[in-house]
């Protein structure tokens, strides 16, 4: 079976909202992946994370908002100055980061930790 770049392309863009989800993982920090035995995990509100590729290289915060829309996250502090001097939130992209420390309010993501553990 061959699969053709342009396709997967096709595919990734035009995902629907309930499957861009997915698109949203982000790597665990070493400390979270000894602890909890997986490597990554969707990103969520809430979430403290890391910056790890670009000019915020090191940033952390909390995520504020997750763009399923535009594939972005958006980090708390993390911020840069219009020409006009208003403050931007910046778009990250969730392979850009790495979760330092997950938001366990939600029973579901414990669930969902615990089933995919080792």
């Amino acid at each position: 079976m061959v699969v053709q770049r342009r396709k997967q392309r096709k595919m990734y863009f035009n995902a629907p909202l309930h499957k861009r989800q997915k698109f949203m993982s982000a790597h665990l920090s070493k400390e979270l992946r000894e602890k909890y035995g997986i490597r990554s995990l969707p990103v969520r509100k809430g979430d403290k994370v890391r910056v790890l590729r670009g000019d915020y290289i090191f940033s952390e915060g909390k995520v504020m908002k997750v763009d399923l829309k535009r594939t972005r996250i958006f980090i708390e502090k993390v911020t840069r100055e219009k020409t006009d001097g208003t403050e931007v939130n910046i778009p990250f992209h969730p392979s850009n980061v790495e979760i330092i420390e997950l938001d366990l309010k939600d029973e579901e993501r414990a669930k969902i930790i615990e089933r995919r553990g080792v």
